[in-house]
Order: C-alpha cells, then sequence, then structure tokens
C-alpha cells in the first residue's frame, strides 16, 4: 500500500505538518509527497479521498471516491490478493468504527453540503471589510462578522471577536482552520442555536463550547444525537489571526 499525499490548501503543502498527520494517525505505509500534482494529473483524480486498486499486473483493477463501503474494499483487495498467487484462509471482515473525526458520516441526516470559505470558488474577489452578520440565515447560508480579509483559499480575521455562522443540517460539523501566519494558538468558543453545545459538543471542544486552535486542520466542533434538524452554529474567536478554509459535514 502506499498513500499520496496532493494539498488541497496551501498549508498542506508544509512536509512538517504531513509528517504530523501521518503519525497522528498511525499511517506506516509510505507517504508520496505530490503538491505539484503530477500524480493527480496523471490519474485525471478530482476528488479528496480517492482510492485505486492495482493488481499484480499493474492494472487498475477498481476505484472509489469518497468514503464508505469498506467491506466492499476489504473485498477487492482480498481478490487481488488471491488472483496473485497468495493462499489465503477464509477471513471475516474487519468491522471500522471511526471515532472524532474518523467516525462515518449520517448519510440519511447530511443535508449540508462542504462549503468553502475562500473566494476562489465563489468567484468574488480579495478584499478586507467589517462585516455584519444577518440577522436570520436561511438553510446552508453562512455568514462573518468582525474585521476579515476573504482570501483565494480562505478568510482570516484581523482582530478579537469575529464571528462565524452557519445554518446547517447534519450531525456532525467540521472547520478546517489554523491559526494563521503568526502560529500563536487562537481561543474560540462555538454555539448551536444560541447555547453551549453540551452534549452535542465535538472532540475539539468543552461541553460550554471553548477550544483553542493551535495548528492547521480540520476540527471536529459538533456531533449531534437523534433528531437531527435545522441548527444554527456560531463560532467566535476569542484572539485575532484565525484562518477559516472549509465547513464539511457529516
Amino acid at each position: 500500500m502506499i498513500g499520496v499525499h496532493t494539498p488541497e490548501f496551501g498549508f498542506e503543502k508544509d512536509v512538517a505538518n504531513v509528517r504530523r498527520a501521518t503519525r497522528e494517525q498511525h499511517i506506516g505505509y509510505p507517504v508520496a509527497i505530490d503538491s505539484d500534482y503530477l500524480i493527480w494529473d496523471a490519474f485525471d483524480n478530482h476528488y479528496w479521498p480517492a482510492l485505486y486498486f492495482i493488481d499484480a499486473h499493474g492494472r487498475i483493477r477498481h476505484q472509489q471516491f469518497g468514503e464508505g463501503n469498506y467491506e466492499q474494499l476489504e473485498a477487492v483487495i482480498l481478490q487481488l490478493l488471491a488472483e496473485a498467487g497468495h493462499s489465503l484462509p477464509a477471513p471475516e471482515l474487519v468491522e471500522l468504527e471511526g471515532h472524532g473525526a474518523e467516525a462515518a458520516a449520517d448519510w440519511k441526516n447530511l443535508r449540508s453540503p462542504e462549503t468553502y470559505v475562500g473566494y476562489g470558488r465563489s468567484g468574488t474577489f480579495e478584499k478586507a471589510q467589517l462585516y455584519v452578520a444577518p440577522t436570520r440565515l436561511k438553510l446552508n447560508q453562512w455568514a462573518l462578522a468582525g474585521n476579515w480579509t476573504t482570501r483565494r483559499e480562505s478568510a482570516v480575521l484581523h482582530e478579537a471577536g469575529g464571528r462565524m455562522s452557519y445554518r446547517f443540517h447534519a450531525r456532525d460539523l467540521h472547520l478546517v482552520m489554523g491559526p494563521g501566519t503568526s502560529g500563536r494558538p487562537v481561543r474560540f468558543r462555538v454555539t448551536l442555536d444560541g447555547k453551549p453545545p453540551g452534549e452535542y459538543r465535538g472532540v475539539d471542544v468543552d461541553a460550554t463550547g471553548l477550544g483553542v486552535m493551535d495548528q492547521p486542520r480540520m476540527y471536529t466542533l459538533i456531533r449531534q444525537s437523534s433528531p437531527i434538524v435545522d441548527r444554527v452554529f456560531e463560532i467566535e474567536f476569542l484572539d485575532a489571526g484565525a484562518e477559516a478554509f472549509v465547513f464539511t459535514f457529516g
């Protein structure tokens, strides 16, 4: 097995960040760095993650874009090993149970899409301004409040007290963010419908909604239990320097 790391955001080109992430996720196989998108383009790939299964003759026999279907993928691996002449006992398929950010998405309740904060996918342009959030958000509408600069990949906060809000429908809410160029930790507080998240907190905040952003990565901020309904999420940054990239849901 070999992994290929093709960065989506600029901070992901930093090899130190890649090494930290592979170590934290206990990845023991080699990971190629594809910052110039050479492997990505050779496979004509368009997705994170993408899985390619290659047999002993170098032919791509199966591929999958996105997460899930783990039993099917394990069956493909066993089939290719058998075709290559490896004598294998009849194994029981492994049951995977992810925790934290690695938990499988709640697909039946997922009604909010991945949402990029930077202007690169919105068609606008870089600008610094004082944003005022609307009093009410529609489903899957998000807003900034405070002194922000929107960039191609992200939005950067210049003063403490800036906020981001999102009306969403999903079990989980994640936000890819980091402490910006200063590298200094940024404290933040999240609320759900104007209240501390309590039992609905993600692994990166406590029950009162407080957390600290100390490195660029995906932070799991909300994890609800049933019933899943429309909710208004808000994050307030208690220090300047926060940089936000993309909302994702699960």
